[in-house]
């Protein structure tokens, strides 16, 4: 499964950024969807998950409130919209599929990193 990452870039702190990651194959509503985050020196970080059906979400403590990921299905799609960034958000975004909502943390397949960027 090919992710493609899009959105990433420079923001101002407190404002908004989306991201969308496209999975252009006809199983892509069974997978959980997730996006995680790797800071320079730490370890990478699940962000949020989405079920394949959308009605589970699951979302880092850091992001609650002010991060939305969502899922288009028909598109093969799943986006995450991020408002109030912060300079601590700052990090190389990426994408990743699994198979389970269970294994939402351990993604089967991952999408390219896009750097987002948070200007104090």
């Amino acid at each position: 499964v090919q992710l493609v990452v899009s959105g990433g870039g420079l923001v101002q702190a407190g404002g908004p950024l989306r991201l969308s990651c496209a999975a252009p194959v006809r199983t892509f509503s069974i997978y959980t969807m997730g996006w995680f985050r790797q800071a320079p020196g730490k370890e990478r970080e699940i962000v949020a998950a989405v079920y394949g059906n959308n009605d589970s979400t699951d979302y880092a403590d850091s992001v609650k409130g002010r991060f939305t990921i969502s899922r288009d299905n028909a598109k093969h799609t799943v986006y995450l919209q991020m408002h109030s960034l912060k300079p601590e958000d700052a990090a190389v975004y990426y994408c990743g599929a699994s198979l389970s909502y269970a294994t939402r943390r351990y993604p089967a397949y991952w999408g390219q990193g896009t750097q987002v960027t948070v200007s104090s």
